[in-house]
């Protein structure tokens, strides 16, 4: 299987990885001081403390894996001196460096056998940045920017094949149950099919709706952070099988966390 092209040019990820990631560190900056053990809403296993750590963790080894083409088997996943501002701000600058030396096109090792690219790492990047940017300012208790609707959307899709479509059956996790859920936003929709043993999802069309027992709609950046767990149900209109909506929840929980 070959993985679907992105939703966005692999040459505009790099700027939107950018513009996030300073979006997450100025804010982490004014928050830190006051806010370090504020939890992070829809991830309650998280502070905001924790979260930093985990993105600079991330960001260090997606540069090794990058850069090495292979996955490493040590990284430095906390600061050695407390400072995680500078840990994180380090891992993203040396990060963002090493993505743009490599033609995304280029082959390299990933945890996705559907694409073993560097555009794999670049797209991956994008959202870990941008749901995790989100957390941070959720957990700061300020304002939470827009996410770009063309980047939501991608979100949805990568979110739908990667984990989904692949990281659950890697997990072997399963429902005894069945059942087809459409996730639908802006001119994008996409099925989401789960049985005993195993899951899949599919671009869609408008027309597929019918096939779904329950559809899930909404703007583009509500139904992404929906599916990351990030908004509640309210935040999303859904018609049909309310109990299909939760089994599909129950599903993306541990793909995700």
């Amino acid at each position: 299987m070959t993985a679907p092209r992105p939703l966005i040019d692999y040459g505009r990820m790099l700027d939107v990885i950018e513009i996030e990631g300073q979006l997450l560190l100025s804010t982490a900056a004014s928050a830190l001081p006051r806010a370090a053990e504020a939890e992070v809403p829809g991830c309650p296993d998280f502070t905001l403390a924790e979260t930093l750590r985990h993105v600079g963790s991330v960001y260090r080894v997606t540069r090794m894996w990058v850069r090495e083409g292979r996955q490493p088997t040590q990284w430095q996943r906390a600061p050695s001196d407390g400072d995680l501002i500078g840990f994180v701000q380090t891992g993203f600058s040396e990060l963002l460096g090493e993505l743009a030396r490599h033609d995304p096109a280029e082959p390299c090792d990933t945890w996705w056998p559907a694409d073993r690219t560097h555009g794999f790492w670049r797209r991956r990047m994008v959202h870990e940045t941008a749901v995790h940017r989100v957390d941070v300012q959720a957990a700061a208790g300020g304002p939470v920017h827009a996410v770009d609707s063309e980047v939501a959307l991608d979100g949805i899709d990568e979110l739908l094949f990667l984990w989904f479509g692949h990281r659950l059956n890697e997990l072997r996790m399963s429902l005894p149950q069945q059942g087809v859920v459409a996730l639908a936003a802006a001119d994008r929709c996409w099925l989401a099919t789960f049985e005993p043993g195993h899951s899949t999802a599919r671009r869609a069309e408008e027309a597929d709706l019918s096939m779904a027992d329950a559809v899930v709609s909404g703007g583009p950046m509500e139904v992404y952070l929906w599916s990351w767990g990030r908004l509640p149900d309210q935040s999303v209109q859904i018609v049909g099988d309310q109990e299909a909506v939760g089994r599909l929840w129950t599903l993306l929980r541990p793909a995700t966390q």
